[in-house]
């Protein structure tokens, strides 16, 4: 049985195939063939191979929504010349592996694949992790069997094509730390609150910006986790060294990435959580039982970050910050009042375990071999 996964953008659209592709491979490693299909990037090339996947890459385009002359004709080039090549790139592929199954997580990478496989009958399944489809999986929705979604009131798709699993989690992710792993990943130096600071898996740099402004007073204050993002670490990090002294240094740990265990390890000992509010990061929080504060990015593609920022506040598990009210007084005073308040953080704590779905990516995979069988 082979199956062909396509997908990409971000870790956001790459780490729920690997929580799913191990899934499978605890079902049946013997009789199931898996490759992926998707964008010319070394990120997920080095993902996969890590998990033994084989990785062909294809051209791939997306439509960028600003004003500017320069990205008109870069609109122009990805749907005129590059899609197409893709579209080529996988139909050739696809045709000569023969994929029993193609399942997509969406993203521009998964576009030429998913038509391709389109065009040689291959059955398709999408997951969409958003309460707001992007682009890609609003076009290439009706090609699909059946929609896995993120979230229960997921717009815009045929509501007899969806199926509520929730986001892929990765389990290793959610396997307690060895007590080694903790003190390796995180020497902690204190008894105050721990904020764990999160910014995807590319870092954010208009966070990172906010916890600079305030890190004197953050690191009086509490003990902070800080993944800032592998672009941005050596900035980051020269930063809080002109800001703050070397002892006050000792309560602030700075990763530009952070693999599976040291990515646990800060869930675990986090009292607060603050991230962007992608579909991944809200399950994994979720998944943790953790107290958040959540800061949507606003240009986000269908304003779909605010949208899973609210469905998941409404909810009662998180706390909301938009951009625009995003002064550093302003979240340092929404930090200290939440540790303050240790009603709402049992309650949100509460919330959070009742919103996740640690099982959804069990439950995709025996979907799909039940399928294939």
């Amino acid at each position: 049985m082979k199956i062909l996964f396509t997908g990409g953008g971000t870790g956001g659209h790459l780490f729920p195939l690997i929580a799913i592709i191990r899934e499978l491979k605890e079902i049946d490693s013997l009789n199931l063939e898996m490759s992926f299909i998707g964008p010319e990037d070394d990120f997920s090339k080095e993902l996969f191979k890590n998990e033994g996947i084989y990785v062909k890459r294809i051209m791939t385009g997306k439509i960028r929504r600003q004003a500017g002359l320069l990205d008109y004709f870069q609109n122009i080039l990805d749907m005129a010349i590059r899609v197409p090549i893709g579209i080529i790139q996988s139909f050739y592929y696809i045709f000569f592996l023969s994929p029993d199954l193609i399942f997509s997580k969406g993203g521009h990478g998964s576009v030429p694949a998913i038509i391709a496989g389109k065009l040689l009958q291959v059955p398709i399944f999408l997951h969409e992790s958003d309460v707001a489809p992007g682009l890609a999986n609003k076009k290439i929705n009706k090609f699909a069997l059946e929609i896995f979604s993120s979230f229960p009131k997921t717009e815009y798709f045929p509501p007899e094509k969806l199926i509520f699993v929730g986001n892929p989690i990765r389990k290793e992710l959610l396997e307690p730390p060895t007590e080694g792993e903790l003190k390796r990943n995180l020497s902690i130096k204190s008894d105050k609150p721990i904020i764990f600071i999160i910014g995807g898996s590319q870092g954010s740099e208009r966070i990172n910006d906010l916890i600079m402004q305030i890190l004197p007073q953050l690191l009086d204050k509490f003990e902070i986790i800080h993944q800032c993002g592998l672009n941005n670490f050596e900035n980051i990090q020269l930063q809080a060294e002109f800001l703050v002294s070397k002892s006050m240094r000792e309560h602030y740990h700075l990763f530009g990435f952070m693999n599976e265990s040291q990515l646990k390890s800060a869930y675990i000992m986090a009292d607060i959580v603050v991230s962007r509010s992608g579909s991944g990061s809200i399950f994994e929080i979720a998944s943790f039982g953790k107290p958040s504060i959540l800061i949507p990015i606003p240009e986000s593609a269908q304003n779909h970050q605010a949208k899973n920022a609210y469905a998941y506040s409404d909810y009662g598990a998180g706390l909301v910050m938009e951009e625009d009210n995003l002064t550093p007084h302003f979240f340092l005073q929404k930090l200290i009042g939440l540790i303050n308040s240790p009603k709402s953080m049992e309650s949100m704590k509460e919330k959070a375990k009742e919103f996740s779905k640690p099982r959804s990516a069990r439950i995709i995979a025996e979907y799909i071999v039940e399928f294939l069988r």
